[in-house]
Parts: structure tokens; sequence; C-alpha cells
């Protein structure tokens, strides 16, 4: 049986042939998820086959720790793969399925992880809003207004931040409606989003928070005079 040690050696030999047998269902769960985050740390393309069959492995840290690997590996043969596992039974495993396919980047990934909006656990929700704003597609702007309507501040902030990196001018509403957020750091985020886009269509959102600030939050002002700044000097 392999032991941690002997995947240690592994790692510095650059074994990658030794760490893919390390996956063997036959080896300890604890040696399979190691040599699974190992492999994906070295970057190795050879794994990418061998990790794809970790995603149904019995345990789920494997499963999780093949996810995280793929992403990091970022072979678009892996992304029908990871959209499935969208839907496993632990929130740990979909959360990270949702970061790799944000890390890939592939439009494949765009309408599942959309859908994945729907999940239950909060954790996912987050990495599924940070994936939609990693892949960039217009399809998600509308999704990720509705986010905006969300209790939740940190998912909310998320939304934002994700809605500037798809840096579409269809998001300027309803970033300026987050202006006016209960939550400062919505605020502060919407408005580096509303820089990030750059359109001159956001000016008069971010002057008019600018005026009503009034010295209630230095970072929120901060952030409103960037966003003017970077805009009008565009």
């Amino acid at each position: 049986m392999t032991s941690i040690s002997d995947l240690e050696k592994m790692r510095d030999k650059k074994d990658i042939n030794g760490l893919i047998k390390a996956l063997d269902a036959n080896e300890d769960k604890r040696i399979r998820e190691k040599a699974a985050y190992i492999l994906g740390d070295m970057g190795a393309k050879e794994a990418v086959e061998p990790l794809i069959k970790m995603l149904s492995d019995e345990y789920w840290p494997v499963r999780k720790a093949a996810a995280l690997s793929l992403g990091n590996i970022g072979d678009k043969k892996a992304v029908e793969p990871l959209i499935s596992v969208l839907r496993d039974d632990y929130w740990h495993v979909r959360e990270t399925a949702a970061l790799a396919l944000g890390a890939i980047g592939d439009k494949r990934a765009v309408e599942p992880i959309i859908n994945a909006l729907n999940d239950r656990c909060l954790n996912v929700q987050c990495e599924v809003v940070d994936a939609l704003g990693n892949l960039g597609d217009e399809k998600a702007i509308e999704p990720l207004a509705g986010v905006l309507k969300e209790n939740d501040y940190l998912l909310k902030s998320c939304a934002v931040r994700s809605l500037g990196k798809i840096g579409d001018d269809a998001a300027i509403e309803s970033l300026a409606s987050s202006l006016e957020d209960e939550s400062y750091l919505v605020r502060v985020n919407a408005a580096n989003a509303l820089g990030t886009i750059g359109d001159k269509k956001a000016l008069s959102y971010l002057k008019g928070a600018l005026e009503a600030s009034n010295g209630e939050s230095h970072e929120f002002e901060s952030a409103l005079k960037r966003a003017i700044n970077r805009i009008v000097s565009k």
C-alpha cells in the first residue's frame, strides 16, 4: 500500500505515473484524495482521464479533490463530467465543481451553472455566482440581477462583483439599485463594478450616491470617486 510519505516523494520526483496509480480503488481513500490534489497542483494533463473517473469515487472528499484538480489543470475534456457533479449529494463537491467550471471557462457550463443558482446551500450559491462572473457570459446578467433581491449580503456582494466582471451595460440599472443596499460591502462592490463596466450612463447614479452619502462611509465614497474618475477618464 502507498503511504503519504510515498506520495510526497512522487511529488518531488514528478512521478506522475506513480501518482496516477495511487488513484486506484484498492488504495486507502485518503491516499486517493491526496494523490488527486497533488496531480492538480502539478497541472498534470496526463491525469485528466483518471481524475474524471474519480468524480464517481464513493468517498466524497476524493470527488472534491478530483474536481478541484481538474479545474486547476484546465482541460476542457472535464467540462461535461464536472457539469454532472453539480448535482452531487454533497455540497462540498458541488461547490468545488462550480469553482472548477469557472476556472476552465468553457461556455458549455453557463446554463448548467445558472441552473445551480437554485442550489439550497449558500456556499454553493456563492461559488456559482463567482463562476458566472468568471465565465463572463451575458446570459448570466438577468439571473445575477435576481440574486441581488436575496437577503444574504455576502451572496449579493458576490453577485455585483460578477456583474462587473461580465462588463455589460445591461447590468447598470441593477448595480445602480445596489448602491443603496443596506450592506456597505454590497454598495462598495456595486460602485467598483460600475467603474469596471465604465459606461457613462452610470455617472449620474454614482454622483447621486456620492452626494447622498454625505460622509457616511469613507470606503464607499472612495469607491464611488474611483468609479467616477475611471469612467470620466476613458
